[in-house]
Parts: structure tokens; sequence; C-alpha cells
């Protein structure tokens, strides 16, 4: 029992360590990745030439395909060149287990007590990032060395030689056990190397441990789909591609694992050596050998996978790439463009609240309140993804701007609740009962609208650059829009003391559309606060009067 638990401890180090690197490696180079990949889509072989290189950095074929997912999700890249970088990305991933498999160890302390030193005194850093990734790499090294010493004895039980009897030579079970453990593991190269280590030892014998590589090879294309599952057709349509190439791969060299052992494994040092060359061999075979199949199975998933047509749902989310959340600084700029993806809408929803006062159009009415939930629907999108987001892992900066975000859309929800009410008000006590307003008070209203859109437009400039004046300027639009209201108020009180008919009609609409129109600004000039905060050169202005009150409640 104690040499099982011992051996159960070092498969979890190795996955950990493996888990370290990737993380590591996105949130310090996860930007320059990404855009090495974006950059090399002129043709297949660059495309798979950025994917080896990508791959080998992450140590995780799964992360390239995420990444590359995305960018076909988002219109980026074509399919195929998608493929082509996975293609590449399988063949990163078995050179990674091939420089792993050679006598390392004598470099794990030396990572592990250098990346301590580095994380410890520069968490926050790039550098101590770095150091998050050689403490990895040290685990990773001390993990293998750890699992060697265990199955040792665990060679020696009895019960090892009738278990491993009792399974015979099942390729079939062998492929699945493989599968199964890179699923659970997340990282086919971990499963990959404890193969390697496992059959340098004799704890599994070679033809279980090359069917068991197969396996994982499949294992990490169902991962990939498995996470991608509920994504945009387009992003699905990368990772059950590249699943077809690994089926196609595992139906290729299953039948040549006999023959690997008999004319290979002779002339090879070890049996570790045997397993992940074998495993560099059937990456290289999938992907130099297929790759001019990736158009055929592009259009092949085309067909099976149709895109959606964009029409019929334009208002899904748009920048929300899962890819990004690994490195949180682009995870937080996906956030915020899908920020102003949403008050974008907002923008639609005010520009058409305009129409329906002046047109009487029901049917618009009804489009727009509709248009609310998809506002709320990005609100709950955007919320979801940002509580991914690892706090942990963000500076100053980025802490501030985590919350600004927040903050932008919860004011972004509610002006679409507030413009649905008034949309609805117009309705019930406009269009319904037949009624006008005064050709004054329609002016004045017109007028307050127009200034609300501009407002909405300034507040979207100041959320998107943190610009100090212009957020001053947003801030001082706020006593401009209050002096507006007053004024409008008292005139349309004039109108009622002259018995205008029209005016009295409408009274409770038209003060009610006033009053709603600036509880909007106010939500709007909020977006100021948190940038003038930041800017201690430049006081906030408050209208007058509101000196105490005005951040509680103009916050609200």
């Amino acid at each position: 029992m104690k040499h099982l638990l011992n051996l159960l401890a070092a498969i979890a180090l190795l996955v950990w360590g493996t888990h370290l690197v990737r993380v590591g490696v996105l949130r310090v180079f996860g930007a320059n990745l990404r855009s090495l990949l974006a950059r090399s889509m002129g043709n297949r072989f660059t495309a798979a030439l950025s994917g080896i290189g990508v791959t080998a950095l992450v140590q995780s074929s799964t992360a390239t395909s995420l990444m590359t997912a995305s960018f076909v999700g988002q219109g980026l890249i074509a399919l195929p060149a998608a493929l082509a970088v996975m293609r590449g990305a399988d063949i990163g991933t078995a050179l990674m287990a091939v420089l792993f498999s050679t006598d390392l160890s004598w470099l794990s302390p030396l990572f592990i007590f250098v990346g301590v030193v580095l994380y410890l005194s520069r968490q926050e850093t790039t550098s101590g990032r770095v150091g998050r990734v050689l403490i990895g790499l040290g685990l990773m090294l001390l993990a293998l060395e750890r699992v060697t010493q265990a199955t040792e004895p665990m060679m020696a039980s009895p019960i090892t030689h009738v278990v491993l009897e009792s399974m015979g030579s099942d390729v079939f079970a062998e492929i699945l056990i493989g599968a199964v453990l890179a699923i659970v593991s997340y990282s086919s190269l971990a499963v990959v190397l404890l193969i390697a280590a496992m059959a340098d030892t004799s704890v599994v014998p070679l033809d279980m441990a090359l069917g068991m590589v197969l396996g994982a090879n499949l294992g990490n294309g169902l991962t990939a789909m498995l996470t991608m599952a509920k994504s945009s057709v387009e992003v699905r349509q990368v990772t059950v591609g590249n699943m077809v190439f690994k089926l196609m791969g595992v139906v290729l060299m299953a039948p040549f694992i006999d023959g690997w052992i008999r004319f290979v494994q002779p002339h090879l040092p070890a049996t570790s050596h045997s397993v992940v060359l074998f495993h560099l061999a059937y990456n290289i075979i999938i992907s130099v050998g297929f790759i001019g199949l990736t158009q055929w199975v592009a259009h092949v998933m085309t067909r099976l996978l149709p895109p959606l047509d964009p029409a019929k749902n334009p208002l899904r989310p748009h920048h929300l790439d899962p890819s990004a959340l690994a490195t949180p600084s682009l995870a937080i700029s996906c956030a915020a463009r899908e920020a102003l993806h949403q008050a974008d809408l907002v923008e639609t929803m005010l520009n058409g609240l305009k129409t329906v006062w002046q047109t009487d159009d029901q049917r618009l009415a009804a489009e727009l309140r509709a248009m609310d939930d998809q506002v709320d629907s990005l609100y709950s999108a955007i919320k979801y993804y940002m509580t991914k987001i690892s706090r942990s892992s963000l500076d100053q900066s980025e802490g501030r701007r985590w919350t600004e975000i927040i903050s932008f859309t919860i004011n972004m929800e509610q002006i679409g609740d507030l413009v649905e009410r008034v949309l609805q008000d117009v309705e019930d006590k406009k269009i319904k009962k037949g009624r006008q307003f005064s050709h004054a008070g329609l002016q004045e209203i017109n007028e307050m609208h127009d200034h609300l859109v501009a407002n909405l437009r300034l507040a979207m400039s100041v959320f998107l650059t943190s610009n100090a004046r212009d957020a001053q300027k947003l801030l001082e639009e706020k006593t401009r829009f209050r002096e507006l209201e007053l004024a409008y108020s008292a005139t349309h009180l004039n109108r009622l003391a002259d018995n205008t008919i029209q005016s009295i009609e409408t009274s409770s609409l038209h003060i009610d559309i006033i009053s709603d129109l600036k509880r909007i600004n106010s939500l709007l000039c909020s977006v100021a606060y948190p940038v003038l905060e930041a800017n201690a050169s430049i006081r906030p202005l408050q209208p007058q009067g509101e000196a105490a009150a005005a951040p509680q409640d103009e916050r609200q």
C-alpha cells in the first residue's frame, strides 16, 4: 500500500508540475505566443512550425488547441490553417516528451531552488512568474525520478504480474486506459512520461505501453473537445477536426506496434526511449503525412458542423475568449471589448427609444424591449467570465481594471432596464391611448435624449482609454444635464398652467421620461469616478448642493 501511495503521489506531482509550467508560461509569454500564432498563418507549413514552437514552450497541445480554436471562433484565421497549427502542436508535445525522458534529474534541485527564490522575492513581477515555471520544471523532473523509485518495489509483487497477465494484449483496452489517464490529468505529456517511466521499470510491458501512448493522444484530443463543447460551431470545428486526425493516426499506427517492438526496440538503449520515440513517430506521421489533408478535413468539418447564420444570433458574446483566461491581462482585455459590445446594444436601444416616442412604432418598441434580454445575457456572460480570471495573478492596475469592467457592465445592464421601462410607459401611456406630446415638450425630451446619447459615447471612450480629461468632461456633463432637467421641468409646468391640452394629457409620462433620462445619465457619469480617483491630480467635480451626497447617490 505504501508503494502504491508513493506512486500516486509521484503521478500527482508530475501532473501538478506540468500545470505550473503551462500556466506560468502562458502568464509570462501568453500575449506574445498568441501574436506568434496569429502572424504565422500565411501557409500550412509556417502554421505547423508555430504550433511546434508554442507547444514546446507551453508543454500542452491542449492549450495551443484552445488558443487556435478561439482565433477561428473570432474569425481571425481560417479552419485549414488552424488544423495545420494543431499538426505542429502534436509534434511539439512529442519533442518535449523525448527531452524529459533523458536523465535530467540533476537539474531538478537547481530549478526548484532558483524558482522558489525568484517567486518569493519577486512574486508580482515577470521574474516571479518565471520562477513559477522553473518550480514546475523542477517538480516534473523530481516526479519522474520518484515514479521510477516507486515502481521498482511494485514490480516485485506477484499481484502486479497477475493483473498484467489478466489484461492480456487487448489493444483497445490499452488505448482506453491511456485516453482516460490523459483526460483525468489534462496533460498527455504527463501521461506519456508516466507510461515511459513505468515501462522502463517493467511495471507495464512495452506493447501495452505503446497502446496506452496511442490512447493518451486520443485522450488529448477528447480533452480539447470536452473543454470547448459549449463554444461556437467554428471553435468546435477545430477540436473535432483535430480529433479526426488523431483517430486516423491511431488506426494507422496500432497494427505496427508489434513491428516497432521487433525491429526498432532492439536498436534503442532503453524501453523509455522506445515509448517516447514511438509517441514522436506517431505525431510526425499524422502531422507531416496528413498535413496535405487539412483542406479536406476542414471541408468535412464544415459539412458536419455547418456554421450558424450570424443573422440568427448576432448578439452572442463576441470576445470572451476562454483560452485567454490563462493570461489574465489578455482576459481582461477580452472582457473590456465585450463590455463595449454590451454598450453598443444599449446605444441601439437608446436610439430606438427616440424613434418610438416620435413615431409610435409598437413593433420597434417590442424589438427593443426584447433586446434588453440580450443586454442582460451579455452582462451575465461577462460577469461569469470575469470570475474565472485569477485575481491573485493581477497587479494593482489590472485589479483596478477588473473592478471598472464589472462596474461598467452593471451600469449598462441597469440602463437597459431603464430603457425597457420607458418603452413600456410610452406604449401604455401614449401609443395605446393615442396621445401626443406638445411640440415644445417633444423638442425638450429630444434634446435631452441627444445629450444622453452623446454622453454614452463619451462614457464608452472614458471606459476604453481611461483618459482623465475626458472623465472630467463627462462629469461636467452631469451638472449640465441636471440644469436641463430643472429648466424643462419648469417649462412643462408653465405649459400646464397655460392649459395646453397635449401637455396635460402626457404630463405624467413627460415627467417620468425626464426623470429616467437623468437617472441614465447619472449611471453614465459614474464611469468617470474610478478614472479621476486613479488620477489624484484632478478632483472630480460635483454638482452644486451635492457635495456630500453625490458619490454615494450617483453610484447606486
